[in-house]
Protein backbone atom coordinates (compact mmCIF):
# COMPACT_ATOMS: atom_id res chain seq x y z
CA UNK A 1 0.00 0.00 0.00
CA UNK A 2 2.91 2.35 0.67
CA UNK A 3 5.09 3.67 -2.10
CA UNK A 4 8.75 3.19 -1.31
CA UNK A 5 11.48 5.73 -2.14
CA UNK A 6 15.21 4.99 -2.65
CA UNK A 7 17.14 4.97 0.58
CA UNK A 8 20.79 5.43 1.58
CA UNK A 9 22.11 3.36 4.54
CA UNK A 10 22.00 5.14 7.89
CA UNK A 11 25.14 5.17 10.00
CA UNK A 12 24.93 4.00 13.55
CA UNK A 13 26.97 5.48 16.38
CA UNK A 14 28.57 3.31 19.07
CA UNK A 15 28.67 4.61 22.58
CA UNK A 16 31.69 3.81 24.77
CA UNK A 17 31.14 3.16 28.45
CA UNK A 18 33.75 4.80 30.74
CA UNK A 19 35.50 2.70 33.38
CA UNK A 20 36.18 3.99 36.90
CA UNK A 21 39.14 2.82 38.93
CA UNK A 22 39.60 3.08 42.70
CA UNK A 23 43.12 3.51 44.21
CA UNK A 24 44.04 1.11 47.01
CA UNK A 25 44.87 2.67 50.40
CA UNK A 26 48.43 2.02 51.83
CA UNK A 27 48.76 0.92 55.53
CA UNK A 28 50.85 2.93 57.98
CA UNK A 29 54.32 1.45 58.91
CA UNK A 30 54.55 0.08 62.49
CA UNK A 31 56.03 2.38 65.21
CA UNK A 32 59.65 1.50 66.29
CA UNK A 33 60.05 -0.54 69.53
CA UNK A 34 61.06 1.42 72.72
CA UNK A 35 64.17 0.13 74.65
CA UNK A 36 63.97 -0.29 78.47
CA UNK A 37 66.86 0.01 80.95
CA UNK A 38 67.76 -3.16 82.92
CA UNK A 39 66.45 -3.38 86.54
CA UNK A 40 68.70 -3.47 89.70
CA UNK A 41 69.63 -6.97 90.86
CA UNK A 42 68.16 -6.59 94.38
CA UNK A 43 64.82 -5.51 93.20
CA UNK A 44 62.36 -7.33 91.02
CA UNK A 45 62.04 -5.92 87.60
CA UNK A 46 58.81 -3.99 87.28
CA UNK A 47 56.44 -4.91 84.51
CA UNK A 48 56.95 -2.89 81.36
CA UNK A 49 54.09 -0.70 80.38
CA UNK A 50 52.39 -1.28 77.05
CA UNK A 51 54.14 0.80 74.48
CA UNK A 52 52.26 -0.13 71.31
CA UNK A 53 51.69 2.92 69.14
CA UNK A 54 48.06 3.61 68.29
CA UNK A 55 47.30 2.72 64.70
CA UNK A 56 45.61 5.18 62.37
CA UNK A 57 42.78 3.55 60.37
CA UNK A 58 43.16 3.81 56.61
CA UNK A 59 40.50 5.92 54.94
CA UNK A 60 37.81 3.85 53.27
CA UNK A 61 37.25 4.16 49.56
CA UNK A 62 34.07 6.00 48.57
CA UNK A 63 31.36 3.75 47.15
CA UNK A 64 29.13 4.90 44.34
CA UNK A 65 25.39 4.44 44.86
CA UNK A 66 24.06 2.35 41.98
CA UNK A 67 20.41 2.91 40.91
CA UNK A 68 18.30 -0.22 41.13
CA UNK A 69 18.15 -2.18 37.92
CA UNK A 70 14.83 -1.71 36.10
CA UNK A 71 12.45 -4.62 36.30
CA UNK A 72 12.38 -6.63 33.07
CA UNK A 73 9.33 -6.06 30.87
CA UNK A 74 6.64 -8.69 31.16
CA UNK A 75 6.11 -11.10 28.28
CA UNK A 76 3.44 -9.56 26.04
CA UNK A 77 1.74 -12.93 25.42
CA UNK A 78 1.46 -15.47 28.24
CA UNK A 79 0.05 -18.94 27.77
CA UNK A 80 -3.13 -19.58 29.76
CA UNK A 81 -6.17 -21.89 29.82
CA UNK A 82 -9.68 -21.62 28.43
CA UNK A 83 -11.04 -21.39 31.98
CA UNK A 84 -9.36 -18.00 32.35
CA UNK A 85 -11.55 -16.43 29.65
CA UNK A 86 -14.56 -14.86 31.41
CA UNK A 87 -17.93 -15.97 29.95
CA UNK A 88 -16.15 -17.92 27.21
CA UNK A 89 -18.90 -20.51 27.23
CA UNK A 90 -21.67 -17.85 27.13
CA UNK A 91 -20.68 -16.20 23.84
CA UNK A 92 -22.65 -17.21 20.74
CA UNK A 93 -19.57 -18.17 18.75
CA UNK A 94 -21.64 -18.92 15.65
CA UNK A 95 -21.98 -15.13 15.21
CA UNK A 96 -18.18 -14.80 15.02
CA UNK A 97 -17.81 -17.60 12.46
CA UNK A 98 -18.28 -15.40 9.31
CA UNK A 99 -15.54 -13.05 10.55
CA UNK A 100 -13.24 -16.02 11.21
CA UNK A 101 -13.86 -17.28 7.69
CA UNK A 102 -12.91 -13.84 6.39
CA UNK A 103 -9.63 -13.94 8.36
CA UNK A 104 -8.87 -17.32 6.87
CA UNK A 105 -8.84 -15.82 3.37
CA UNK A 106 -5.54 -14.23 4.42
CA UNK A 107 -4.34 -16.77 7.00
CA UNK A 108 -4.67 -19.86 4.81
CA UNK A 109 -1.56 -18.73 2.93
CA UNK A 110 0.52 -19.08 6.10
CA UNK A 111 1.89 -22.46 7.14
CA UNK A 112 0.88 -22.24 10.79
CA UNK A 113 -2.72 -21.38 10.00
CA UNK A 114 -3.17 -23.49 6.89
CA UNK A 115 -4.56 -26.62 8.58
CA UNK A 116 -6.85 -24.59 10.89
CA UNK A 117 -8.31 -22.66 7.97
CA UNK A 118 -8.70 -25.73 5.77
CA UNK A 119 -10.61 -27.42 8.60
CA UNK A 120 -12.76 -24.29 8.96
CA UNK A 121 -13.58 -24.44 5.26
CA UNK A 122 -14.84 -28.00 5.67
CA UNK A 123 -17.22 -26.93 8.47
CA UNK A 124 -19.15 -24.74 6.03
CA UNK A 125 -20.84 -21.38 6.45
CA UNK A 126 -23.08 -21.88 9.48
CA UNK A 127 -21.93 -24.39 12.12
CA UNK A 128 -23.57 -24.28 15.54
CA UNK A 129 -22.07 -22.37 18.46
CA UNK A 130 -21.11 -25.64 20.14
CA UNK A 131 -19.37 -26.90 17.00
CA UNK A 132 -17.39 -23.64 16.71
CA UNK A 133 -16.39 -23.84 20.39
CA UNK A 134 -15.13 -27.41 20.02
CA UNK A 135 -13.32 -26.45 16.81
CA UNK A 136 -11.46 -23.61 18.54
CA UNK A 137 -10.67 -25.43 21.78
CA UNK A 138 -9.11 -28.41 20.01
CA UNK A 139 -6.97 -26.42 17.56
CA UNK A 140 -6.04 -23.19 19.33
CA UNK A 141 -4.40 -22.12 22.61
CA UNK A 142 -5.32 -18.91 24.49
CA UNK A 143 -2.54 -16.44 25.29
CA UNK A 144 -3.22 -13.60 27.76
CA UNK A 145 -2.05 -10.18 26.57
CA UNK A 146 0.00 -8.21 29.10
CA UNK A 147 1.35 -4.66 29.20
CA UNK A 148 5.11 -4.19 29.71
CA UNK A 149 4.50 -3.55 33.43
CA UNK A 150 2.65 -6.86 33.74
CA UNK A 151 -0.86 -5.40 34.05
CA UNK A 152 -3.70 -6.96 32.09
CA UNK A 153 -6.07 -4.03 31.44
CA UNK A 154 -5.99 -1.36 28.75
CA UNK A 155 -8.09 1.10 26.79
CA UNK A 156 -10.84 -0.18 24.48
CA UNK A 157 -12.39 2.39 22.15
CA UNK A 158 -14.81 2.11 19.23
CA UNK A 159 -14.93 3.10 15.57
CA UNK A 160 -17.41 2.84 12.71
CA UNK A 161 -17.99 3.47 9.01
CA UNK A 162 -19.48 6.98 8.62
CA UNK A 163 -21.65 8.30 5.81
CA UNK A 164 -21.02 11.91 4.84
CA UNK A 165 -22.59 14.20 2.26
CA UNK A 166 -20.44 14.96 -0.76
CA UNK A 167 -20.15 15.53 -4.48
CA UNK A 168 -17.74 14.87 -7.33
CA UNK A 169 -17.96 18.54 -8.32
CA UNK A 170 -17.08 21.56 -6.22
CA UNK A 171 -19.83 24.04 -5.41
CA UNK A 172 -20.78 26.51 -2.70
CA UNK A 173 -22.24 23.64 -0.68
CA UNK A 174 -19.50 21.10 -1.40
CA UNK A 175 -16.18 22.89 -0.88
CA UNK A 176 -14.03 20.70 1.39
CA UNK A 177 -11.63 18.48 -0.60
CA UNK A 178 -11.32 14.74 -0.01
CA UNK A 179 -7.72 14.14 -1.06
CA UNK A 180 -6.04 11.13 -2.58
CA UNK A 181 -2.36 10.27 -2.09
CA UNK A 182 -0.03 13.12 -3.16
CA UNK A 183 2.34 12.36 -6.00
CA UNK A 184 5.24 14.08 -4.24
CA UNK A 185 4.99 12.26 -0.89
CA UNK A 186 7.85 9.87 -0.14
CA UNK A 187 7.48 6.82 2.10
CA UNK A 188 10.75 5.48 3.51
CA UNK A 189 10.49 2.08 5.21
CA UNK A 190 13.37 1.65 7.67
CA UNK A 191 12.56 -2.05 8.03
CA UNK A 192 14.07 -2.64 4.57
CA UNK A 193 17.47 -1.74 6.03
CA UNK A 194 17.08 -2.70 9.67
CA UNK A 195 14.76 -5.58 10.62
CA UNK A 196 14.56 -4.31 14.21
CA UNK A 197 12.88 -1.15 12.85
CA UNK A 198 10.20 -3.10 10.99
CA UNK A 199 7.01 -1.07 10.80
CA UNK A 200 8.78 2.30 11.19
CA UNK A 201 8.03 4.46 8.17
CA UNK A 202 8.90 8.06 7.43
CA UNK A 203 6.75 10.25 5.20
CA UNK A 204 8.28 13.33 3.66
CA UNK A 205 8.94 15.34 0.56
CA UNK A 206 12.09 16.19 -1.35
CA UNK A 207 13.43 19.74 -1.21
CA UNK A 208 16.64 19.90 -3.20
CA UNK A 209 18.60 16.90 -1.97
CA UNK A 210 16.98 16.80 1.48
CA UNK A 211 13.93 14.92 2.72
CA UNK A 212 11.79 17.19 4.92
CA UNK A 213 8.51 16.48 6.77
CA UNK A 214 5.43 16.38 4.57
CA UNK A 215 2.85 19.16 4.73
CA UNK A 216 0.76 19.32 7.92
CA UNK A 217 -3.02 19.53 8.01
CA UNK A 218 -2.91 23.32 8.38
CA UNK A 219 -0.56 23.64 5.40
CA UNK A 220 -2.64 21.33 3.20
CA UNK A 221 -5.86 23.15 4.11
CA UNK A 222 -4.21 26.46 3.29
CA UNK A 223 -3.30 25.23 -0.19
CA UNK A 224 -6.88 24.17 -1.04
CA UNK A 225 -6.96 23.13 -4.72
CA UNK A 226 -3.25 23.99 -5.05
CA UNK A 227 -2.35 21.08 -2.79
CA UNK A 228 -0.18 18.48 -4.57
CA UNK A 229 -2.78 15.78 -3.85
CA UNK A 230 -5.60 14.79 -6.19
CA UNK A 231 -9.11 15.67 -5.11
CA UNK A 232 -11.39 12.63 -5.22
CA UNK A 233 -14.56 14.37 -4.07
CA UNK A 234 -15.82 17.43 -2.21
CA UNK A 235 -17.45 17.17 1.23
CA UNK A 236 -20.29 19.31 2.54
CA UNK A 237 -19.13 19.48 6.18
CA UNK A 238 -15.51 19.86 7.37
CA UNK A 239 -16.11 18.31 10.80
CA UNK A 240 -17.79 15.26 9.22
CA UNK A 241 -14.81 14.95 6.87
CA UNK A 242 -12.44 15.18 9.84
CA UNK A 243 -14.16 12.30 11.63
CA UNK A 244 -14.16 10.26 8.42
CA UNK A 245 -10.38 10.67 8.46
CA UNK A 246 -10.28 9.55 12.09
CA UNK A 247 -12.30 6.42 11.24
CA UNK A 248 -10.12 5.73 8.20
CA UNK A 249 -12.86 4.75 5.77
CA UNK A 250 -16.49 5.52 4.98
CA UNK A 251 -19.07 6.31 2.38
CA UNK A 252 -19.92 9.53 0.55
CA UNK A 253 -23.58 10.08 -0.26
CA UNK A 254 -23.72 11.88 -3.60
CA UNK A 255 -26.42 14.40 -4.65
CA UNK A 256 -28.28 11.76 -6.71
CA UNK A 257 -28.62 9.51 -3.64
CA UNK A 258 -25.98 6.99 -4.68
CA UNK A 259 -23.02 6.20 -2.46
CA UNK A 260 -19.31 6.00 -3.17
CA UNK A 261 -17.04 4.08 -0.83
CA UNK A 262 -13.60 5.45 0.08
CA UNK A 263 -10.88 3.78 2.14
CA UNK A 264 -7.61 4.64 3.84
CA UNK A 265 -4.71 5.00 1.40
CA UNK A 266 -1.95 6.77 3.36
CA UNK A 267 -1.17 9.44 5.94
CA UNK A 268 1.08 12.51 5.97
CA UNK A 269 3.42 11.19 8.68
CA UNK A 270 2.54 13.71 11.38
CA UNK A 271 1.49 12.30 14.77
CA UNK A 272 -2.20 12.13 15.57
CA UNK A 273 -3.32 14.66 18.20
CA UNK A 274 -6.76 14.36 19.78
CA UNK A 275 -8.94 17.42 19.17
CA UNK A 276 -11.07 16.32 22.11
CA UNK A 277 -8.02 16.53 24.36
CA UNK A 278 -7.24 19.96 22.86
CA UNK A 279 -10.71 21.20 23.79
CA UNK A 280 -10.30 19.88 27.34
CA UNK A 281 -6.88 21.53 27.70
CA UNK A 282 -8.32 24.80 26.39
CA UNK A 283 -11.06 24.67 29.03
CA UNK A 284 -13.75 24.48 26.33
CA UNK A 285 -15.18 21.07 27.30
CA UNK A 286 -15.06 18.90 30.43
CA UNK A 287 -13.44 15.52 29.86
CA UNK A 288 -16.71 13.63 30.18
CA UNK A 289 -18.23 15.66 27.31
CA UNK A 290 -15.28 15.39 24.92
CA UNK A 291 -17.02 12.69 22.87
CA UNK A 292 -17.63 12.79 19.13
CA UNK A 293 -21.08 14.32 19.66
CA UNK A 294 -19.70 16.85 22.15
CA UNK A 295 -16.94 17.89 19.74
CA UNK A 296 -19.39 18.24 16.83
CA UNK A 297 -21.72 20.40 18.92
CA UNK A 298 -18.84 22.64 20.02
CA UNK A 299 -17.65 23.02 16.42
CA UNK A 300 -21.07 24.05 15.18
CA UNK A 301 -21.46 26.54 18.02
CA UNK A 302 -17.99 28.02 17.42
CA UNK A 303 -17.55 28.22 13.62
CA UNK A 304 -15.03 31.06 13.96
CA UNK A 305 -12.64 28.67 15.76
CA UNK A 306 -13.17 25.63 13.53
CA UNK A 307 -9.82 25.93 11.75
CA UNK A 308 -8.01 26.37 15.06
CA UNK A 309 -9.66 23.19 16.35
CA UNK A 310 -8.94 21.05 13.28
CA UNK A 311 -5.39 22.30 12.86
CA UNK A 312 -4.52 21.26 16.43
CA UNK A 313 -4.19 17.79 14.86
CA UNK A 314 -1.43 17.94 12.21
CA UNK A 315 -2.15 14.39 10.99
CA UNK A 316 -3.94 14.11 7.64
CA UNK A 317 -5.38 10.97 6.02
CA UNK A 318 -5.44 10.42 2.26
CA UNK A 319 -8.09 8.19 0.67
CA UNK A 320 -8.67 6.00 -2.34
CA UNK A 321 -12.00 5.15 -3.94
CA UNK A 322 -13.05 1.55 -3.34
CA UNK A 323 -15.19 -0.76 -5.50
CA UNK A 324 -18.91 -0.78 -4.62
CA UNK A 325 -19.72 -3.43 -2.01
CA UNK A 326 -22.47 -4.35 0.41
CA UNK A 327 -19.99 -5.69 2.96
CA UNK A 328 -18.00 -3.82 5.56
CA UNK A 329 -14.99 -1.66 4.78
CA UNK A 330 -11.70 -3.38 4.07
CA UNK A 331 -9.38 -3.50 7.07
CA UNK A 332 -5.59 -3.70 7.28
CA UNK A 333 -5.76 -7.50 6.87
CA UNK A 334 -7.27 -6.97 3.41
CA UNK A 335 -10.68 -8.49 4.19
CA UNK A 336 -14.07 -6.83 4.89
CA UNK A 337 -14.74 -5.93 8.51
CA UNK A 338 -17.68 -7.45 10.40
CA UNK A 339 -19.76 -5.21 12.69
CA UNK A 340 -19.43 -6.25 16.32
CA UNK A 341 -16.78 -8.90 15.59
CA UNK A 342 -13.82 -7.06 14.02
CA UNK A 343 -11.14 -5.44 16.13
CA UNK A 344 -8.32 -2.98 15.37
CA UNK A 345 -5.13 -3.84 17.28
CA UNK A 346 -1.44 -3.02 17.48
CA UNK A 347 0.13 -5.71 15.24
CA UNK A 348 3.46 -5.42 17.07
CA UNK A 349 1.84 -7.54 19.80
CA UNK A 350 -1.31 -9.11 18.39
CA UNK A 351 -0.99 -10.91 15.03
CA UNK A 352 -3.35 -9.60 12.36
CA UNK A 353 -6.03 -12.13 11.48
CA UNK A 354 -5.94 -13.98 14.80
CA UNK A 355 -9.05 -14.58 16.93
CA UNK A 356 -9.04 -12.41 20.05
CA UNK A 357 -11.31 -12.82 23.06
CA UNK A 358 -12.33 -9.43 24.47
CA UNK A 359 -13.59 -8.77 28.01
CA UNK A 360 -14.77 -5.19 28.51
CA UNK A 361 -18.00 -3.27 29.19
CA UNK A 362 -20.58 -1.69 26.89
CA UNK A 363 -20.15 2.06 26.14
CA UNK A 364 -20.84 4.31 29.13
CA UNK A 365 -21.95 1.40 31.30
CA UNK A 366 -20.82 -1.41 33.58
CA UNK A 367 -22.66 -4.04 31.53
CA UNK A 368 -20.20 -6.78 30.52
CA UNK A 369 -19.27 -7.03 26.85
CA UNK A 370 -17.36 -10.30 26.42
CA UNK A 371 -17.04 -11.95 23.06
CA UNK A 372 -14.81 -13.47 20.40
CA UNK A 373 -13.40 -10.89 17.99
CA UNK A 374 -11.03 -11.05 14.99
CA UNK A 375 -7.93 -8.85 14.75
CA UNK A 376 -8.51 -7.51 11.24
CA UNK A 377 -7.53 -3.86 11.35
CA UNK A 378 -5.04 -1.32 12.73
CA UNK A 379 -5.22 2.37 13.59
CA UNK A 380 -2.91 5.32 14.08
CA UNK A 381 -4.08 5.76 17.69
CA UNK A 382 -4.04 2.03 18.50
CA UNK A 383 -0.64 1.66 20.11
CA UNK A 384 0.26 -0.69 22.95
CA UNK A 385 -0.29 -4.31 23.92
CA UNK A 386 -3.67 -4.17 25.71
CA UNK A 387 -5.21 -1.61 23.36
CA UNK A 388 -8.01 -2.18 20.83
CA UNK A 389 -10.69 -0.47 18.75
CA UNK A 390 -14.12 -2.16 18.47
CA UNK A 391 -15.77 -1.91 15.03
CA UNK A 392 -19.47 -1.06 15.44
CA UNK A 393 -20.58 -1.02 11.79
CA UNK A 394 -22.11 1.49 9.38
CA UNK A 395 -24.01 4.73 9.92
CA UNK A 396 -25.19 7.11 12.61
CA UNK A 397 -26.31 4.54 15.21
CA UNK A 398 -22.95 2.79 15.03
CA UNK A 399 -21.31 6.20 15.32
CA UNK A 400 -23.15 6.93 18.56
CA UNK A 401 -21.89 3.71 20.12
CA UNK A 402 -18.36 4.24 18.83
CA UNK A 403 -18.26 7.83 20.07
CA UNK A 404 -19.26 6.82 23.58
CA UNK A 405 -16.91 3.87 23.94
CA UNK A 406 -13.90 4.47 26.16
CA UNK A 407 -13.72 1.45 28.42
CA UNK A 408 -11.13 -0.66 30.21
CA UNK A 409 -10.73 -4.22 28.98
CA UNK A 410 -8.65 -7.38 28.71
CA UNK A 411 -7.52 -9.37 25.66
CA UNK A 412 -6.62 -12.99 24.95
CA UNK A 413 -5.14 -14.06 21.59
CA UNK A 414 -5.98 -17.53 20.24
CA UNK A 415 -3.07 -19.09 18.35
CA UNK A 416 -2.59 -22.53 16.76
CA UNK A 417 -1.45 -25.11 19.31
CA UNK A 418 2.03 -25.36 17.83
CA UNK A 419 2.50 -21.61 17.29
CA UNK A 420 5.05 -19.49 19.11
CA UNK A 421 3.92 -16.06 20.32
CA UNK A 422 7.22 -14.44 19.29
CA UNK A 423 6.86 -11.86 16.54
CA UNK A 424 3.47 -10.47 15.64
CA UNK A 425 2.99 -8.75 12.29
CA UNK A 426 0.46 -10.49 10.07
CA UNK A 427 -1.10 -13.41 11.82
CA UNK A 428 1.31 -16.25 11.59
CA UNK A 429 4.56 -14.99 13.11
Amino acid sequence: MNRRAPKSPAQRLLCLLPFAFLAACASQPPAPATATAPCAAAKPCPSCPSCAAPSTPAPSAPTATQPPAPAPAAEALQRTSWDELPDWRSDDLAQAWPALRQSCKALVKQARWQRVCEDAQRLGDAPSAGTVRQFLETRLTPWAVRNPDGTSEGLITGYYEPIIKGSRARSERYRWPVHGVPADMLTIDFGDLYPDLRGLRLRGRLVGNKVVPYWSRAELDGMQERAPAPTLMWAADPIDLFFLQVQGSGRVELPDGSQARIGYADQNGHPYQSIGRWLVNQGELPLEKASMDGIKNWARNNPQRLSELLHSNPSYVFFKEMPPSNGGPTGALGVPLTAGRSLAVDPRTIPLGAPVFLATTAPNSERPLRRLMLAQDTGGAIKGAVRADFFWGLGADAGVQAGRMRQQGQLWVLLPNDASPLGAGTAGM
